[in-house]
């Protein structure tokens, strides 16, 4: 399965995959020192409950590191739902270098699983609607492109990866450029210079006045802050297609369905990636 994602991961993936083993390993794992520095092992990483699998290259550059001649053969894909029992890949490597890459390598993939099993609920719940959920910038320190690439593999959308790819205008900044109209200006003035690099201008409403005031300053993509669906219905009617309308605020699984049903284009959920609970993965040793 091939999972388009907005820039490239080789980079993001070395870089984590060093923190990590540095973190773990730093001047050397002290137990593993217990087994022949020769021996091979084989295991197996299986699934304890189904889910949604992310983050085989993240794991498997765990492994590789510390024996590059490992062999993993994988019998899922990123992106694909797996069930309760299920093996997921089975590893042939140098003992030592399995047992030292394990926890790092079950990190990755465990967390990276959950976010992207976490996105596939929250996906599907809107099956059939306009709306995409989409993730937001709430993410672990050092992790955000791992997670939003997993968000990506569970079928949800990305929002702006950080502060340099987009303009995301907020209350603070409407105040401080005098208003809404002023607002939107200095930000097309501001993309412009930065050229491709911009991927959009976003601006937040927290009412229905201010929403006609956004349209009417030409704003192409606005972000509706805790609106009732009362008011989102009208905020939708009153856009008229005219920008892409995002709702934002205290979503929930059991709240995005009526929300996507107002006819908002665009739902970002911080818990995608902020309030997730590991996947439950276990590699086990078979020599």
């Amino acid at each position: 399965m091939t999972i388009d994602f907005a820039v490239p991961l080789a980079p993001e993936i070395a870089r984590n995959v060093t923190a990590a083993l540095d973190e773990d390993l730093g001047a050397g794992d002290l137990t593993a020192s217990l087994i022949d520095a020769s021996r091979s092992s084989r295991a197996t990483v299986i699934s304890r409950e189904p889910g949604v699998l992310c983050g085989r290259d993240w794991f498997d550059e765990c492994v590789r590191r510390l024996d590059p001649q490992a062999r993993i053969i994988w019998q899922a894909a990123d992106g694909e739902r797996i069930a309760a029992n299920q093996t997921l890949c089975d590893i042939e490597a140098n003992a030592r270098a399995l047992l030292s890459a394990e926890r790092s390598a079950l990190n990755f993939l465990q967390l990276l699983s959950a976010v992207a099993s976490k996105a596939r609920r929250y996906a599907d719940a809107i099956d059939s609607t306009r709306a995409q959920v989409v993730d937001t910038r709430k993410t672990l320190p050092g992790l955000r492109i791992a997670q939003k690439y997993a968000v990506r593999c569970g079928g949800g959308g990305n929002h702006r990866l950080a502060l340099w790819d987009a303009i995301l205008i907020k209350e603070n900044h409407i105040h401080a450029a005098g208003g809404i109209a002023p607002a939107l200006a200095a930000a097309r003035r501001i993309a412009e210079q930065a050229g491709e690099r911009c991927r959009f201008i976003q601006i937040e409403v927290e009412s229905l006045d201010e929403l006609d005031t956004a349209l009417a300053a030409g704003a192409t993509m606005i972000l509706l802050d805790n609106f009732s669906l009362d008011t989102m219905r009208e905020a939708a009617r009153r856009n008229a297609g005219r920008a892409v309308l995002e709702a934002s605020g205290n979503v929930t699984l059991e709240t995005i369905r009526a929300i996507a049903e107002t006819g908002v284009d665009r739902i970002s959920v911080g818990a995608l990636s902020k309030d997730v609970k590991a996947l439950d993965l276990s590699m086990r040793f078979v020599d």
